[in-house]
């Protein structure tokens, strides 16, 4: 078994990816020549490069554990190696030398028990576990395993997962696959008025999916291939597609990509123009309500708006001092839009200087997103808080510390007739790195659910259109749909790849989920 440079840059690329350091993911994939690799994305597992260095660690700690005779040491590893340790030979030796030392004290202990044998025993021994196997109680007053605070933690996190009960496994044949796409499908997104699915993939294509038909076949897919211009001709741009949002009435289907273009499609699939002005990846576009303006955000540290009808670039917002991560309008002409650079600024079409500019975060500001009457913006960041801002204070109405590690996205519950709740109080999902989902009370300022299923980082949220249940997705490959009530979980549904993206489709009987091995999975819930 060889490896290559080309594969440990991808590898590399891809835990980057995993972990959230999208814009550094682009850095060393553009420096490293990613996209000229004949890497299939979709044939590597999640956490590929973690799994090869701990199985590399495992094979360091055996071989250390072989004796100069060739024959294995038969014992328990004094300790674990580290992955620096392991590559420093020092310590190998150190280790090696240890093993022959315990060894030739095993064979001392061997002989001295044989001459006991003959001699009667005459007090009872005392029986001790083993350090390793002790349990210690942590300052807390929780038990803990190994003298590990966490290890209870991660027992109860994984008893948890292993308790789900049947009733709520949702069976195959509630789960249609939808395959094609030849890489990663970073992101999928329902038509607001058909079953049309719409995913992007780091294959450099987006994909239209009809589950309008009751026999849904590989054929009821329209390829959207994202290409540039060069020598005359359209060649295949090899970047990700890295965001897509529909017009609010279905006609139109906008992707941004890593080639630093949006393009504007038919539901047909045809493409309507191409809107060329970044320089750089674009992370996030959104459509305004109105239809008449898209907004987008790219790692060249700018925002612009676009006129939908002439493909022009009617405004261009150069306020960030980092890439811009993530944009959401407040209205149609006023938007906020966050950044790396831990501002976040809101501005309105016509305006050259922000409206205002929210400080507060101490780290990149991953994504932002007004609640549905436009009065509350809330942000969530690597920072590990979530913070609620209002237009009336400089300050934050709340700043929320709950999650241990970053919180990668958030989404506000839909209000008003047809909701779970057209009076009540409205709430906020957060999706964090730590493995769990929080459901929080914006008005009190205070978590009313933490949703602790999953077993790897979540990195999407999506409230049914009644706001009743909420989907989840993870790393795990599971799907979890949740009550938004009483934080139960109602259904779950393990994919074959990493969760990147959930949705509901209109009439809230369908959850679509985007993998990280190229596959695409429809969940009919209700039917």
């Amino acid at each position: 078994m060889s490896i290559t440079s080309d594969e440990v840059n991808f590898l590399v690329y891809r835990y980057l990816q995993e972990s959230g350091f999208s814009h550094s993911a682009f850095t060393f994939g553009i420096e490293s020549h990613i996209s000229q690799s004949n890497i299939n994305g979709a044939l590597v597992p999640p956490a590929a490069l973690i799994s090869i260095l701990q199985k590399g660690l495992q094979y360091v700690e055996a071989e250390i554990s072989i004796n100069e005779d060739g024959t294995v040491f038969d014992g328990r590893p004094i300790e674990s190696l580290s992955l620096i340790d392991a590559v420093m030979p020092d310590v190998v030796q150190m280790r090696q030398q240890a093993f022959r030392e315990k060894l030739i004290q095993q064979q001392q202990q061997v002989v001295a028990v044989g001459a006991m044998v003959t001699a009667p025993m005459t007090t009872a021994p005392t029986v001790t576990a083993p350090a390793s196997n002790q349990q210690n109680t942590a300052k807390n007053g929780e038990t803990t395993i190994n003298g590990d605070e966490n290890s209870s933690h991660i027992m109860n996190n994984h008893m948890e997962s292993m308790e789900v009960d049947v009733d709520v496994e949702i069976p195959a044949s509630k789960a249609t696959v939808l395959r094609g796409h030849e890489s990663e499908v970073f992101i999928c997104a329902w038509n607001p008025v058909s079953d049309l699915l719409a995913s992007g993939s780091g294959d450099s294509t987006a994909r239209i999916w009809n589950l309008n038909e009751s026999c849904i076949s590989s054929s009821t897919q329209l390829v959207l291939r994202h290409c540039i211009r060069e020598g005359g001709q359209d060649v295949p741009s090899n970047k990700d597609v890295t965001s897509l949002d529909w017009n609010s009435d279905g006609t139109l289907l906008a992707t941004g990509s890593y080639d630093g273009f949006a393009r504007i499609w038919t539901k047909d699939g045809n493409l309507a123009g191409t809107l060329g002005q970044h320089k750089g990846p674009i992370f996030a576009l959104k459509w305004n309500k109105k239809g008449n303006c898209i907004l987008s955000a790219g790692v060249d540290k700018t925002t612009i708006i676009w006129d939908a009808h002439t493909g022009e670039a009617k405004q261009q917002f150069p306020f960030h001092s980092a890439p811009a991560l993530d944009v959401d309008w407040q209205n149609n002409t006023t938007f906020a839009s966050c950044s790396t650079d831990m501002c976040i600024h809101v501005c309105r079409l016509g305006n050259d200087r922000p409206l205002k500019t929210f400080q507060g975060h101490t780290n990149e500001v991953n994504a932002i997103k007004w609640d549905p009457s436009g009065l509350l913006l809330a942000s969530c960041s690597d920072d590990m808080t979530l913070k609620i801002w209002s237009m009336k204070q400089e300050s934050c109405v709340h700043d929320l510390q709950a999650h241990s590690k970053e919180i990668y996205t958030i989404k506000w519950s839909p209000t008003g007739p047809g909701t779970s709740n057209p009076n009540s109080n409205i709430m906020l999902a957060s999706a964090s790195f730590d493995s769990t989902v929080r459901l929080w009370d914006v008005e009190r300022g205070i978590c009313i659910h933490t949703l602790t299923k999953h077993q790897e980082p979540v990195y999407s949220v999506a409230f049914s259109p009644d706001g009743r249940f909420l989907a989840s997705g993870s790393f795990d490959k599971c799907v979890h749909i949740w009550s938004t009530l009483s934080g139960d979980l109602v259904h779950s549904y393990r994919g074959t790849g990493g969760i990147f993206e959930v949705c509901w489709n209109s009439t809230g009987d369908k959850v679509g989920a985007s993998a990280s091995d190229g596959s695409v999975c429809v969940l009919n819930l209700w039917k």
